[in-house]
């Protein structure tokens, strides 16, 4: 096996048919800014994928606390019998097989792999941990040091937070850095540092070695131009697949940005590693598409961007239109306002996004400070079906502080999406750092807590110690779970209905235009389906609302219609739920038989 300067892991439960991003732009950012240095990166996970099938790992990766409870049961075994308790609630009788074979098993492998390794020449290595990756990471590191226990082991990644990162150094021994932040500058530091025994000044790396105080507000350092970052490199992954004759291709993920150009979410903590938004150019990100392509030979990529750029991004699926390449790829965006710059990224391959619905509220959407609307979230939903793009969004249910009246109106709303692709139900969770943990009094927020999973995956003494990123917290908890179990119900209805329609290609709500007059077809839960005709006038007034409309525009436009009537219009079309109506605009809500 040749020299290794270090060494770069990331654990269960990475998704594995993606090489890990993370790895792959620091390997790249090392290999460019030290000329020397031989960077290795190292995918356990995809062991571990093999081992159990990956179907079974595909369903434990997508439910975090049952990927959690796994290697909790391994890295406390006085927490086992609990820690399966979580794995089978989590997994809901998803998965068939046994929580204590599975962990047998992930202990064989684990010992499996630190026999093929060898990492006596290595001067560092260190752990990507990310979602549901720590305690998986932390079992690996305390293997890893028992057999070489002078190399120096380093934790980064997004669930490295100042606080989790010095309790992880108090209570770990085998961990003896914690970067958090954006990792490439502070990581190279860190090797220099080690290898020229220079100064460590670095104020996004903790060490036991140097004054935690120095650390408590300082700023994390980051690429300021993403411009000069080099392209992420998935060799090690590919050769892994390749020697261990994997069956499948890889999705390869890639970055358009860095942070969020919103970021005002008041239940967000997904950019505590980042400060401020940054950016490529399309053109940068066309080059660095046509890269992986020539040399992995995917054409499935996703952008791991909290939120993609949007004018760089309608000049990169323009140009992805224009080449006639059969690519595709997963982004996640904020709702847009034209249901033709969906259609314009579908044609550039973006078949599946993810937006960030949270709420058919309006005020509940202006407390969690989304800045959209119930009309917007309409809206997208609408579009990305249109043009033929999946998406995925949540709801989030048991917000603080949510009235009766907000769940009366997410109940009312539900009935007029159900054509669209089901969103899914999302308990709220108290996250470290976000803007309601920093302030939870304004949502009526008594006092923080511990979650109660994670009592019963960490040991209470341990627990205390480890601020950790999902909390709980004490003021209207019950209330809120039991006001929301009908909207819960609702959506697992709204599912049900969607999982059993017989023709799934064609639209749930759909027109079809005879010139002088429409036929709306709409298929309804447990009946036959309702075939409406809009005639005439009715036919013309329905089209416009095609997109939203303010209603004086209406007026404008068909001069000949009084606003008496036209309301009595709209209300008739609403109370049928082909369209929906706030208090200004309306939208109709069929779509266009493909």
């Amino acid at each position: 096996m040749p020299l290794t300067d270090v060494a770069l892991i990331s654990m269960p439960w990475a998704i594995f048919n993606r090489p890990s991003v993370q790895l792959g732009s620091l390997k790249g950012y090392l290999q460019q800014e030290c000329d020397t240095i031989s960077v290795r990166c190292l995918h356990p996970y995809l062991d571990v994928a093999a081992a159990i099938g990956f179907d079974r790992y595909r369903l434990i990766a997508q439910s975090p606390w049952a990927a959690e409870a796994l290697y909790c049961g391994l890295l406390f075994p006085e927490m086992q019998k609990s820690a399966e308790t979580v794995f089978y609630n989590s997994m809901q009788k998803k998965f068939g097989g046994s929580y204590s074979k599975l962990c047998t098993l992930l202990k064989q492998q684990q010992c499996d792999w630190m026999q093929l390794q060898d990492f006596s020449d290595c001067r560092l290595i260190g752990f990507s941990v990310c979602f549901s990756q720590l305690p998986a990471s932390i079992y690996a590191a305390q293997e890893i040091k028992k057999k070489w226990p002078e190399i120096p082991i380093v934790f980064g990644g997004s669930t490295c937070t100042p606080s989790l990162g010095r309790s992880l150094l108090t209570l770990f021994p085998e961990i003896d850095f914690v970067i958090f932040g954006e990792g490439e500058q502070p990581l190279k530091e860190l090797f220099v540092h080690l290898t020229e025994q220079g100064p460590l000044s670095c104020p996004a790396i903790l060490s036991r070695n140097v004054s935690r105080d120095r650390h408590a507000q300082s700023p994390t350092e980051e690429i300021h131009d993403l411009l000069s970052l080099p392209l992420a490199e998935y060799d090690d992954y590919f050769q892994h697949i390749r020697e261990k004759k994997l069956d499948f291709i890889p999705v390869l993920p890639v970055e358009f940005s860095r942070g969020c150009w919103w970021n005002k979410c008041s239940f967000c903590n997904l950019n505590l590693q980042w400060h401020g938004y940054r950016f490529k150019k399309a053109e940068q990100m066309l080059t660095e598409i046509r890269t992986l392509l020539s040399r992995y030979q995917c054409v499935d990529f996703t952008f791991c961007d909290n939120a993609l750029p949007v004018k760089e991004s309608d000049i990169f699926f323009a140009e992805i239109a224009r080449s006639g390449l059969d690519l595709r790829f997963f982004g996640e965006i904020r709702t847009l306002k034209n249901g033709s710059t969906y259609r314009q990224y579908r044609k550039g391959g973006l078949n599946s996004v993810q937006i960030g619905i949270e709420a058919l509220s309006d005020s509940l959407l202006g407390r969690m400070r989304k800045g959209t609307t119930v009309m917007d979230n309409i809206a997208a939903m609408k579009f990305a079906l249109e043009a033929g793009m999946t998406l995925d969004g949540n709801l989030i249910l048991e917000f603080p502080g949510a009235t009766s009246e907000e769940v009366q109106e997410t109940l009312c709303i539900l009935d007029k999406v159900l054509p669209f692709r089901p969103l899914t139900s999302a308990t709220f969770f108290l996250g470290h750092g976000s803007p309601i943990c920093c302030n939870p009094q304004e949502y009526g927020i008594k006092a923080i807590t511990c979650h109660p999973t994670n009592t019963k995956l960490y040991p209470p003494d341990i627990l205390k110690q480890m601020d950790m990123l999902i909390k709980s917290y004490r003021g209207d908890r019950t209330i809120q779970a039991k006001q929301w179990r009908v909207v819960r119900n609702k959506i697992a209805d709204w599912q049900a209905f969607h999982a059993q329609r017989k023709n799934p290609a064609i639209p749930a709500l759909a027109y079809r235009d005879g010139g002088s007059f429409l036929i709306i077809r709409q298929e309804r839960p447990g009946k036959r389906p309702l075939n409406h005709r809009l005639k005439g006038l009715s036919r013309k007034i329905y089209l416009a609302c095609q997109a939203p409309v303010r209603k004086k525009e209406l007026l404008a436009q068909f001069s000949q219609v009084t606003k008496e009537q036209l309301s009595a219009f709209l209300t008739d079309l609403e109370r049928k739920n082909l369209m929906f109506c706030d208090t200004d605009s309306c939208l109709a809500l069929a779509v266009k038989t493909p």
